[in-house]
């Protein structure tokens, strides 16, 4: 097995950047597994936990759009993180250790209609700051038809694939597993990895991938 490894240098949202650095990675034929580490530059402000899975998705992102996720991937974060949590992958030193011994195994890769891989944790909500206006299913099954706070996705390690939830300040509401879930209505802006684009939309769908993911594993 030969690994390479993809660092961050650049703002991790920068989807240009990324793909060369994945494409001049693997540009070697012989590698077969890329060690993602979100390590910034100086000139850069340390990374947070949400910069740093926002970066392993777009790594990830690069690998599926170019039809490579025959590649097995290992995420090396210096401090726990939603992906982290989502895959029980350790952090420190012990992910160093892991990524470079241990063994890939295939989890579902949840991605949206925007070619965005989400590995952590995504939003819809409402354009600013206003409850969502709409209605959103989990494959044939309804979260909700109406308005409400938000709508959490997560990725799950089995299938189907994800799981999504109506978000509420007391209670959240109950857990259902699918495919994919779709969301439309009037207002709705999309949050991956913490950060909100603002972009206003009528309609956005996170689903399984038709590929999994090699990632490693404990």
């Amino acid at each position: 097995m030969s690994f390479a490894l993809i660092t961050q240098a650049s703002r991790a949202d920068d989807k240009k950047a990324i793909r060369a650095a994945v494409a001049d990675a693997l540009s070697d034929s012989d590698v077969t597994r890329l060690i993602v580490e979100p390590r910034v530059a100086e000139r850069f402000a340390p990374t947070l936990a949400e910069e740093a899975d926002t970066f392993l998705d777009q790594v990830v992102a690069a690998l599926m759009t170019s039809e490579r996720l025959d590649v097995e991937v290992a995420y090396v974060s210096a401090e726990v993180t939603a992906a982290t949590r989502r895959y029980r992958l350790p952090h420190g030193p012990a992910a160093r250790e892991l990524a470079e011994n241990g063994t890939a195994s295939p989890v579902p890769l949840i991605r949206d209609d925007a070619a965005t891989v989400v590995l952590g944790s995504a939003r819809h909500l409402g354009a600013e700051g206003a409850k969502l206006h709409g209605e959103s299913y989990v494959d044939s099954e309804r979260l909700f038809d109406g308005e409400v706070r938000s709508i959490l996705i997560e990725p799950t390690l089995e299938a189907p694939g994800l799981r999504a939830q109506v978000e509420r300040f007391l209670l959240p509401g109950k857990w259902f597993a699918g495919r994919a879930v779709q969301t439309g209505g009037t207002n709705i802006v999309v949050e991956r990895e913490g950060v909100v684009n603002e972009r206003v939309l009528k309609r956005s769908t996170f689903y399984r991938h038709v590929t999994d993911l090699l990632l490693v594993r404990p």
